[in-house]
């Protein structure tokens, strides 16, 4: 109960909201309707997997601001935000606490998944947020209404993506960023063959690679499971001409800033 469950989200981040959801639906995806985070400057739409992850897609919205947004933007357009799925907040802030001082407390916020729907159900959410590491920020998250976001209605997606499977971060010490990963989740690494090393989840994994000499630390790419072997991603591409690499199991491309892997 106190260890890291799997993978639940990605926060990529972009200038425009209806842009960067234009790209995301270009490609494949069926996304959730504009929702308001609290105080109303920044809104999201997401991209909801059936295995229970998803990617965020967050902006700000209505000539709103975010020091936050801005200082992600400042590095680049894309992927920002990890989080790791936990259980029981209270049991992973007790482990926490035996490692490190001092430990954020847990936050809960809400938001309406529909903000155009005056009775739209509300998200709630269990937070656990250390400092911000160089490579973006890290959340420890419980849902506690996951009924309100993995709607039927939204997880039914064109490319047939249905999980997300792999978040690849690279950095300048692999082996410091590992442990760091390692102790927040609770969970042993395993080295990697090509060099770094891989943090195993029950649900998905993050592998923690060497950056290259001119790279900042940043989320490299995100791995999504296909139910036909990125079958159905492959035609759509090559109906709309975009351009992808092949590899022996998966297509990749570029979506907004992010580098997305159909496997």
């Amino acid at each position: 109960m106190n260890q890291a469950t799997g993978l639940d989200h990605v926060g990529i981040v972009g200038r425009d909201l209806d842009s960067l959801a234009a790209a995301f639906e270009a490609v494949g995806f069926h996304l959730t309707p504009l929702a308001r985070h609290a105080g109303g400057r920044t809104g999201n739409r997401c991209v909801m997997l059936r295995d229970g992850g998803y990617l965020e897609l967050m902006s700000t919205i209505d000539n709103g601001t975010s020091a936050t947004l801005d200082r992600f933007l400042a590095r680049h357009a894309g992927a920002h935000i990890l989080a790791l799925r936990i259980a029981n907040e209270d049991a992973v802030l007790s482990r926490l606490r035996l490692a490190w001082d001092p430990v954020p407390q847990p936050s809960r916020t809400n938001r309406a998944v529909d903000d155009a729907d005056s009775h739209s159900p509300r998200a709630r959410f269990s937070l656990i947020t250390p400092p911000d590491p160089p490579e973006g920020r890290v959340h420890l998250i419980r849902h506690e209404t996951p009924e309100a976001l993995w709607q039927e209605r939204f997880l039914n997606h064109a490319n047939n993506a249905v999980a997300l499977e792999e978040v690849v971060l690279v950095v300048p010490e692999p082996a410091e960023t590992a442990a760091w990963y390692s102790v927040l989740a609770g969970r042993p690494l395993v080295p990697e063959p090509a060099g770094g090393y891989a943090l195993p989840l029950p649900r998905g994994r993050v592998r923690i690679l060497p950056r290259e000499a001119s790279d900042a630390p940043h989320i490299a790419a995100v791995t999504l499971r296909t139910t036909d072997g990125a079958a159905a991603a492959r035609r759509l591409l090559d109906k709309l001409g975009t351009a992808y690499a092949v590899t022996d199991d998966s297509i990749q491309l570029e979506v907004a800033g992010v580098t997305l892997r159909f496997h």
